[in-house]
């Protein structure tokens, strides 16, 4: 570990659920490397979150679990940061859940799948919301950066439960920039298709074959999401309540 290239955000406490990979771990590791200490929540992946915290930029930072489905380990959670922290500037919904299921085929979405999707993408982060906004109120410039999707209003994604559970997670983000404000700004991103693991057997190639379509023709990386998630908390202070698209142009 060294120091932080930059302290744009040194002293910020930054809480990011699903921090152990993907978008997640991205964006801990752009956020401390911008100065803040980083907690990383994650639901089975221990041991991987121990490593990332072991391989970030400066000091501070701790790993969590947080189960979106289990609102006493979210409690519990927030009880932590708030021992060790007082309080919480920053907080990162990365974490999620999908299954590919095709949107032709209605029975093979099943009530157990939908309401698995529902839960871990609208009730799981309004849960972590709502316990940690005590925290972010603290801060007195808190923010809340929602990780959504492009199928939120495309339609189109790895499950019509998928495009729905996003499009809702996108009105909670509106309803509660409102009920937030001022202390707390709440804002989404929405990537196109990440190459990350997220969906399962989407590999490289098809990630290429997908953005080829697109304007840019490029893969949207972990990085370029993080990249967005950092604008909303250091450069878009007056912006609260919208979406920023990540994508490559993909929606046009």
């Amino acid at each position: 570990m060294g120091e932080p290239r930059s302290a744009a955000l040194k002293g910020k406490v930054a809480v990011i659920t699903g921090g152990s990979n993907g978008i997640g771990a991205a964006t801990a590791r752009l956020l401390a490397e911008k100065g803040a200490q980083v907690v990383i929540g994650y639901h089975q992946g221990a041991e991987r979150a121990a490593r990332l915290r072991e391989e970030l930029p400066g000091t501070g930072h701790r790993a969590l679990q947080i189960v979106l489905e289990d609102s006493a380990t979210i409690r519990r959670s927030a009880d932590a940061v708030r021992e060790a922290y007082g309080r919480a500037d920053i907080l990162v919904n990365s974490a999620g859940f999908t299954r590919i299921v095709p949107a032709a085929d209605l029975d093979a979405l099943t009530d157990d799948i939908m309401d698995a999707i529902l839960i871990a993408n609208v009730r799981g982060t309004f849960s972590v919301i709502r316990s940690f906004s005590p925290l972010l109120r603290k801060s007195g410039e808190g923010i809340i950066v929602n990780v959504s999707s492009i199928a939120a209003f495309t339609g189109v994604g790895s499950s019509i439960a998928y495009c729905a559970a996003k499009a809702a997670l996108d009105t909670v983000t509106l309803s509660l920039a409102c009920a937030l404000g001022p202390q707390i700004r709440v804002l989404g991103v929405s990537p196109g298709p990440v190459a990350t693991g997220f969906v399962p057997g989407r590999d490289r190639a098809a990630l290429e074959k997908l953005a080829e379509r697109t304007p840019l023709k490029r893969v949207v990386e972990p990085d370029d999401v993080a990249a967005a998630i950092l604008a909303c908390v250091t450069h878009l202070r007056t912006s609260t309540g919208m979406q920023i698209i990540v994508d490559g142009g993909m929606r046009l």
